[in-house]
């Protein structure tokens, strides 16, 4: 009962709240230093990708890397369906031809060579399929010139990497959010949150080869005269077949 705001002096008490402030201002410490953790995690990431993104803005022509890109990302896709040192029994040949079709707009007829010659290897096919995607890029190239071709693959390499690396920020940050819980499992979080985070990196980097390849591969380029051609066709009037009735009549 004493007086507000008379300050206490006795020792017992002094000491206690010293103690629980060390405590606090302990816990508090190590909860910044395990944040500051996390950040670093993030921030290596960050170099490393903002230093593949400096190359791609102050190379002359990324024409090369794409080129490794697509090559890996066909190799990939033909490993989904034809596993590497698999008998022909194990191949999905149908399903690696529809793949190629729907995915990259390539018309391959895998199924049709296999049955002219059956004695094509795998990496026989793998490189048919790898020569068919290098024949359709080199064709786009061709119609438009190498020039305005490498600023179109810059500006879709940039911006592949600036959407995934955002998309990646925010899994990070989730994976953040509950990767204490790892600990009733009797792992450490820290670790388990490097590991988890570098998954997440690799597989960003994936998935941005994947979509630069695709847009790459999928996009129609047009000549000068197929575009004058299409306009011309869009300016004539068109004449629908429409049909009439009365309100009473069933059509």
């Amino acid at each position: 009962k004493l007086p507000e705001g008379e300050p206490i002096e006795a020792g017992m008490v002094t000491r206690s709240i010293e103690t629980a402030q060390r405590k606090v201002e302990g816990r508090n410490f190590d909860i910044r230093k395990q944040l500051l953790e996390y950040d670093d995690v993030a921030n290596d990431q960050r170099k490393v990708l903002y230093a593949q993104r400096n190359d791609v803005l102050e190379a002359n022509s990324i024409s090369e890397s794409v080129n490794n890109l697509r090559d890996a990302a066909a190799a990939e896709l033909f490993r989904n369906y034809v596993p590497a040192e698999s008998v022909e029994e194990q191949w999905d040949i149908p399903g690696l031809q529809q793949a190629l079709l729907s995915e990259w707009q390539l018309h391959l007829p895998l199924v049709d060579m296999l049955e002219a010659e059956p004695n094509l290897t795998d990496e026989d096919l793998l490189e048919r399929v790898l020569q068919a995607a290098r024949e359709v890029y080199d064709g786009k190239i061709a119609l438009v010139g190498q020039e305005s071709w490498s600023q179109f693959e810059r500006s879709i390499m940039l911006q592949s990497i600036d959407t995934h690396w955002r998309e990646h920020l925010s899994a990070l940050d989730y994976l953040r959010q509950g990767i204490h819980l790892r600990g009733y499992a009797q792992k450490n979080p820290k670790q388990e949150y490097k590991r988890e985070a570098f998954q997440l990196f690799s597989g960003m980097l994936d998935r941005i080869r994947d979509d630069v390849v695709r847009v790459l591969m999928t996009v129609r380029v047009q000549s000068a005269e197929q575009v004058e051609q299409a306009e011309a066709e869009a300016a004539q009037p068109h004449v629908q077949n429409v049909q009439y009735h009365h309100a009473d009549e069933v059509p």
